[in-house]
């Protein structure tokens, strides 16, 4: 075992091109040791040839799986200062149509996933009563839009239990984060409009199709800040001594914030007068 001062920095969905990549990058910086994971190495190549980082294969699906890289890191390093549940899948459709084996499988990954990591991970963390658990949710949650609201109410679910575990945790030494992204560079467009090229074709909403291919390919058409700014912001604010329990940043951050607040008549005509809806 390593005995080493620098943080140890656990990542979860650090494929190339997203925003686990980018905070893997940017922890880095900030002189952590950094566990970077996901489903398979080859989605990090390019963090291969870093000694800064561990790659790990880890599956949020797969308690198994977890279990083994919390074993791995204990006898690399001894410990976890900080967990990063940043892995997610985007989902598209029209709630009243939309399989709900895709519902499932988007809350299985969102809020399942991060839950499966937190079990794993508390234990050790309590024995030092020391140790930061990062969620990260969405700004979509704040104010959902049509066609997204499986992917808004798995991420609100996200934020629910965020808010539980920072109470609970508290007297265990844990502090517990919500890391809420606004608009962001990333790989999600194209992720997004994968997942949503597997749907069926729709009946009761076949004249809103293009809509709603439309919005499974938003993420690539607007406006976004670029992750390794959001990244930057985001370790600094995790590392403080005294970290926030809330910490959204982004290109629509700051509206949909104000949103969130405003009587729903308002929300609406906003959302719809924005997405064409």
């Amino acid at each position: 075992m390593t005995a080493l001062l620098e943080p140890v920095v656990l990542i979860t969905g650090c494929s190339e091109g997203g925003i686990g990549n980018s905070l893997a990058r940017a922890f880095a910086t900030e002189k952590c040791k950094v566990v970077a994971t996901s489903r398979s190495l080859k989605s990090m190549g390019d963090l291969e040839n870093d000694s800064r980082f561990l790659r790990l294969e880890l599956d949020v699906l797969s308690e198994d799986s977890i279990q083994n890289v919390m074993s791995r890191i204990m006898d690399e390093f001894g410990r976890i200062d900080v967990v990063v549940n940043n892995a997610g899948v985007h989902c598209v459709g029209p709630l009243a149509e939309i399989p709900l084996s895709a519902f499932q499988s988007t809350f299985n990954t969102n809020v399942y996933g991060p839950m499966r990591v937190i079990q794993a991970v508390v234990p050790y963390m309590a024995i030092r009563k020391k140790g930061k658990i990062v969620n990260v949710g969405s700004i979509g949650a704040l104010a959902p839009g049509p066609w997204s609201g499986t992917y808004a109410a798995s991420k609100a679910a996200l934020h629910a239990l965020t808010d539980s575990l920072r109470m609970e945790l508290k007297p265990l030494g844990i502090d517990v984060i919500n890391v809420v992204p606004g608009s962001i560079k990333s790989n999600i467009g194209e992720s997004s409009a994968a997942r949503y090229a597997q749907m069926p074709e729709w009946k009761v909403f076949e004249p809103f199709a293009g809509a709603i291919r439309a919005r499974a390919e938003l993420s690539k058409n607007v406006k976004t800040t670029p992750t390794e700014e959001f990244a930057k912001k985001t370790v600094a604010a995790v590392l403080d001594k005294n970290p926030p329990s809330w910490f959204s940043y982004g290109r629509l951050s700051f509206i949909m914030s104000i949103l969130y607040h405003m009587p729903i008549c308002i929300r609406d005509w906003y959302i719809k007068k924005v997405m064409k809806a």
